[in-house]
């Protein structure tokens, strides 16, 4: 079976990953890294990329690129979701990264990252027949995916992520308890409209905010995806991290054992999801994906 590589280009960060397939129809990972290049920042205000953020993202999905060859994928699946969803110039970054590096990327729509979030999950935890909600909470939105075992019952997208909350409410540091609320209540509500709701057995969390959170929790130097594959975030630990990132500047937060020093900006608000859909779906914590989008696409790729 040949060697794939997946290039993942979300509003905050580009993941890559290089895979094989292992003999029980698993996706084994070769090298799964990824870049907080900010693609989607200033876009909400601009409606565009910004020139700086066009230039480093196409600079990263080239080396990226670059390194799946040296590494023997025969295939490079690229994809992207909300910025380049939104960006009126994201016809541009697409012609750029092909001029820059060969490669096409596909923007997909936010159903069909739901579908490949909830396929990397059941394919990695053991879930049974429990009624579940799965989401992936990203820079610019957050995908939904509510099912019970295998059966997907409905899943949808908000246009809802970590980098807007952030510019529009979180931009200073440290902050205020009023300020925090604000922030909060303005996720409460557009995903209250969005139809955020339900009382699930099982709530599974994805994405760079939840797993960042993981290593925060377990004080974690050195990321290590099997411990954090399948562990758990309480609401009183999420109401603990809400505090920490509350009370320190930017530069503070850098020094939190776990925490990705390019994501100490926007990981209040990221927090702050996830304490707004524990509440709204009446659970006292989620369980942690390490799984993302990309294992769900390496997965369909090797199914064809």
């Amino acid at each position: 079976m040949s060697r794939k590589a997946i290039i993942d280009i979300g509003s905050n960060s580009i993941k890559f990953m290089v895979c094989d397939r292992a003999e029980d129809g698993t996706v084994l990972p070769v090298l799964d890294t990824n870049d907080i290049a900010r693609l989607g920042e200033g876009l909400d205000k601009t409606g565009e990329i910004s020139p700086e953020a066009m230039e480093r993202n196409v600079a990263a999905v080239a080396a990226f690129a670059a390194k799946a060859k040296e590494l023997g994928a025969e295939e490079i699946a690229a994809v992207g979701t909300m910025a380049l969803r939104k960006a009126a110039n994201s016809g541009e970054f697409i012609a750029k990264v092909q001029d820059a590096c060969g490669v096409t990327v596909q923007i997909i729509p936010g159903e069909e990252e739901a579908r490949l979030s909830y396929l990397a999950v059941l394919s990695a935890l053991p879930l049974g027949d429990a009624e579940l909600v799965i989401f992936d909470t990203g820079g610019g939105s957050t995908e939904f995916i509510y099912g019970k075992g295998t059966e997907l019952k409905n899943r949808f997208s908000v246009n809802l992520g970590a980098v807007r909350i952030t510019e529009n409410f979180l931009a200073e540091s440290p902050l205020s308890e009023e300020q925090v609320a604000a922030a909060r209540a303005q996720i409460d509500s557009e995903f209250a409209a969005a139809g955020v709701t339900g009382a699930p057995k099982l709530v599974v969390g994805m994405g760079g905010t939840v797993t960042s959170m993981g290593a925060v929790k377990h004080k974690m130097v050195k990321y290590d995806p099997d411990v954090i594959q399948g562990s758990t975030l309480t609401r009183a630990d999420i109401a603990e991290q809400i505090e920490a990132y509350r009370t320190r500047t930017f530069e503070q937060r850098k020094e939190l054992p776990g925490l990705q020093p390019k994501r100490a900006d926007v990981i209040l608000a990221g927090a702050l999801i996830l304490d707004v859909i524990t509440d709204r779906l009446g659970v006292d914590g989620l369980t942690i994906s390490d799984r993302g989008l990309r294992h769900g696409l390496a997965f369909d790729l090797f199914s064809r």
